[in-house]
C-alpha cells in the first residue's frame, strides 16, 4: 500500500478517502445497491468529487469515518423495530 500521509497541524483530525470497490467490500452492498441508497438513503455517504470533471465516470470516493458511521448505524438498527 503507498503510505499517502501528509504533515497535519497538531490536533487536525486525520482523513482517509476510499474508492468505490473499498466502499463495497466494508458494506457489502452491489454496487447498484450502492448508488440506488446514494440517491434515496440521506445517512448514506456521499460521494467526494476528486476531479472537476462532469463525466459519468469521473473518480469520486467516500470519507472512511461516514462509511464507518453508516455501517455502525445499520448494526444499531438491527434490534430495533423487531
Amino acid at each position: 500500500m503507498t503510505d499517502l500521509s501528509i504533515h497535519r497541524a497538531k490536533g487536525a483530525v486525520e482523513v482517509r478517502l476510499v474508492r468505490i470497490q473499498e466502499l463495497l467490500d466494508l458494506t457489502g452492498l452491489s454496487r447498484s445497491s450502492a448508488h440506488r441508497l446514494m440517491k434515496s438513503d440521506a445517512t448514506f455517504p456521499k460521494p467526494v468529487k476528486l476531479s472537476d470533471s462532469k463525466a459519468r465516470n469521473a473518480p469520486v470516493a467516500f470519507v472512511l469515518g461516514e462509511v464507518q458511521a453508516w455501517i455502525q448505524g445499520r448494526i444499531e438498527a438491527r434490534g430495533e423495530g423487531r
